[in-house]
């Protein structure tokens, strides 16, 4: 049996059971250890070896937490709650009610895709505008299964096709690790062999409107936020402004998420918008906030490790090419299925191409692929499970702000429909950009 499949079958299953994701990771890595032949001992060694490269991942959350309760009390989510809010105040209008939950779907999809591009913050800005809103989607009786998938593609779908922000850092790691498995390929290629995928992304989010378009009841139960500010000083919006910017010029200078936090924050303090003595408080909120997916990532990071350290992904891609030699259209197609298969088990699609890469370039050459299409291939299968893995930070960040309530399920209501909507497609127009397009 392959101990990759078996560790991947293993974490789903027992999250599908609603077991903590934390545990379900350790289990998985530790099953799938022993299935390669390692021992108790070499497996958690491998564990414990991997989750220091999570150390750096899980700090970078924690600050942005913090810049993002930093900007929260600026009072700028509270305006745009309340501009939504005068929207549905007249109940029973359905002019308005239509208007409403455009304004909601539009502001939480701009604000997912200037997350990962435009305003470095990632996951963290979803706990802080989410909750606040939670009444308006009870009103409007919008399934929150929705707003996970909005949520969703607008968090993968920038890195995957827009060589900005957290793209610029994705295709980056694509295009090194192909040069170091024996093919260069030229940075500006990237988004031109992404863009069919990426259009997978597209018909996904339009699967998501069609499944869960109908309304669906939730309890209107009082959210713990913070009181609306609407007196917000002007010079708090100019002042905040800058620090986003600064914050985004921080982090593509230094390739870090943490420099980039550390930046915002520190202009929201020395303009007056925050006051330094709220510093502890704040940073600590923001830790807290962050803390489950920050613990989940470093946990992914072992499983990654132990997954590397088995050698059975080597082992199962060559044999899947040796029993499908000469026919490109399936051996394309089975290669996305192990790049979805590894994502889902350690949560990353950042940690997975290095994993993928070196075994799928020269597989693609073998193949004779071209350039292009050897980079949709590897794009694309490592972006594959983003959507749909318990431990992505695109399904743990949906949850954070949609359960605040109790009435939304991390694995039934954001992992199993964003696996739906987006996973599916991506695998059609991924195989249909290296087959026949590219």
């Amino acid at each position: 049996m392959n101990a990759v499949l078996i560790a991947v079958a293993v974490m789903l299953i027992l999250s599908l059971l609603r077991i903590n994701v934390v545990f379900s990771l350790i289990i998985g890595a530790l099953v799938g250890g022993l299935t390669a032949g390692l021992s108790v001992t070499e497996t958690i060694e491998a564990f414990t070896g991997g989750l220091g490269a999570g150390a750096t991942i899980a700090l970078s959350y924690g600050l942005l937490g913090g810049f993002a309760v930093a900007i929260s009390k600026t009072g700028i989510p509270e305006l745009l709650v309340a501009a939504i809010l005068k929207v549905v105040r007249r109940e029973g209008d359905s002019q308005k009610t239509g208007l409403a939950k455009v304004l909601v779907f539009l502001l939480l999809l701009m604000m997912a895709i200037f997350s990962q591009n435009l305003i470095p913050i990632h996951i963290a800005f979803i706990p802080l505008l989410v909750p606040p809103i939670l009444k308006v989607l009870n009103m409007l009786q919008i399934d929150r299964r929705l707003i996970a998938c909005i949520l969703a593609f607008g968090l993968i779908t920038p890195y995957m096709f827009l060589p900005y922000g957290f793209g610029a850092i994705y295709q980056q790691i694509v295009a090194t690790q192909m040069e170091l498995s024996g093919l260069t390929v030229a940075l500006e290629d990237i988004p031109r062999a992404m863009a069919v995928p990426a259009l997978g992304m597209v018909v996904g989010l339009v699967m998501a409107f069609v499944l869960y378009r109908k309304p669906r009841q939730y309890r209107q139960e009082e959210v713990k936020v913070e009181g609306l500010q609407l007196n917000v000083k002007k010079s708090s919006v100019f002042f905040t402004i800058i620090s986003l910017i600064a914050a985004l010029y921080a982090q593509i200078a230094t390739d870090s998420m943490i420099a980039g936090a550390l930046a915002g924050i520190t202009i929201l303090y020395v303009t007056g918008a925050l006051k330094w003595k709220e510093a502890d408080q704040l940073l600590t909120e923001g830790m807290r906030m962050m803390a489950f997916v920050g613990f989940v990532m470093i946990t992914a990071n072992g499983f990654a490790a132990v997954i590397s350290s088995t050698g059975h992904v080597e082992s199962l891609v060559e044999a899947s090419a040796e029993l499908l030699k000469g026919n490109v259209s399936l051996a394309v197609l089975i290669m996305l299925v192990i790049g979805l298969i590894v994502t889902l088990g350690i949560g990353s699609s950042f940690a997975t191409i290095p994993i993928i890469a070196a075994i799928f370039v020269p597989l693609a050459l073998e193949l004779g692929l071209s350039p292009l299409a050897t980079i949709a291939l590897i794009g694309t299968a490592g972006a594959l499970g983003d959507a749909g893995s318990p431990a992505s930070d695109s399904t743990l960040g949906p949850t954070a702000g949609l359960s605040v309530d109790g009435q939304h399920n991390h694995i039934w209501d954001t992992v199993v429909p964003t696996f739906i909507c987006y996973n599916i497609p991506l695998i059609i127009f991924g195989w249909l950009a290296v087959v026949y397009v590219l």
